[in-house]
């Protein structure tokens, strides 16, 4: 081989690695902040973070390609929260998506930089001060978000409708959530001639306490209002409303799956799509302060009729034919 030739060839194989490393794409990092991630041993509804994921695909982001995630998990301790979200900033993560009001907040509390795609379902995120408006939220926040008090009229009206004698429900909660939707409900019980008693549940702990209070009140029918902790431990409060023989009304699918007798609301994987959606939108360049913030599309009413016959109720034909899923 010529002098030339050889130092021309060699000039190329040097340059190759380089090129290949320029040829790769970016892989970013999304911080995942919940009370609950995927990779924990009980992990939330596998249909919500799959939908998210699917979100993002659809934009063209896929997981060990050009994406990866770092998820925090607060296991239960919403005070953990704080510290997670620090965690995220910290690392610098690309976009924060973050579940349920004390995510976000703890969140928004760590950085005003990072964007950040939240979905809430218990909150007005104007009123709460996490963004201007909804249609052009500023700042670093967007997201889907729905404010549960419009559906709690609804729920008493269904109850009422399977249970027409029913006069007292009990309403499981968590007050510094879900204040707005006990304020509905007691607005709404009295035209239905219903009495309403809340039954705290601030953490797991609470839990047989406040079914033990649900019972000793002679409850005809269980509200169970949605937080991080009510999904969470869906199963288990399925089981112990079975056993106080309660029939219950959710907010999502994921409780009548885990045994729960009915539900009514938004179709929650393709809220959890539609972030994904969003996140690959501010990975791709969009700001979040031009994103608006968006409110469920589709909402569902699921009936389980196992539950129902387990707890001797029979489910109106006017309900069943409403029904857009009836688990048998």
């Amino acid at each position: 081989m010529r002098r030339r030739e050889f130092i021309t060839f060699f000039g190329a194989v040097a340059v190759w690695p380089l090129a290949a490393r320029a040829q790769q794409p970016r892989r970013y990092r999304v911080g995942h902040l919940a009370i609950a991630a995927p990779t924990d041993r009980l992990p939330p509804p596998p249909a919500n973070w799959d939908a998210f994921v699917q979100g993002l695909r659809e934009a063209a982001y896929v997981e060990g390609q050009n994406v990866e995630f770092e998820h925090r998990s607060a296991h239960d301790q919403p005070e953990l929260f704080p510290k997670l979200a620090l965690e995220l900033a910290t690392l610098n993560v690309d976009v924060i998506f973050a579940r349920g009001t004390w995510a976000l907040s703890a969140a928004k509390n760590a950085t005003r930089t990072i964007p950040i795609v939240g979905i809430d379902l218990e909150i007005d995120p104007v009123e709460a001060g996490l963004v201007t408006s909804i249609a052009r939220p500023g700042g670093n926040i967007t997201g889907m978000f729905l404010d549960l008090s419009e559906l709690s009229s609804k729920h008493l009206q269904l109850l009422k409708e399977i249970i027409p004698r029913m006069s007292r429900i009990a309403v499981l909660a968590n007050p510094d959530i879900n204040a707005s939707q006990l304020r509905e409900l007691y607005r709404v019980a009295g035209p239905l001639s219903v009495d309403i008693r809340a039954v705290d549940a601030k953490n797991a702990v609470d839990l047989d306490d406040a079914f033990h209070e649900a019972k000793n009140s002679h409850a005809d029918a269980l509200i169970v209002l949605s937080n991080p902790l009510s999904l969470a431990h869906r199963t288990r409060i399925g089981n112990l409303a079975e056993k106080a023989n309660l029939p219950s009304i959710y907010l999502y699918r994921a409780h009548v799956d885990a045994g729960g007798l009915i539900s009514y609301g938004p179709d929650l994987p393709d809220m959890f799509r539609r972030c994904g959606g969003y996140v690959g939108r501010i990975l791709g360049g969009t700001k979040p302060a031009d994103l608006p913030i968006e409110r469920p599309a589709r909402f569902d009413l699921v009936v389980n009729l196992k539950t129902a016959k387990a707890l001797g109720i029979s489910i109106p034909e006017t309900v069943l034919v409403r029904a857009d899923t009836v688990l048998e």
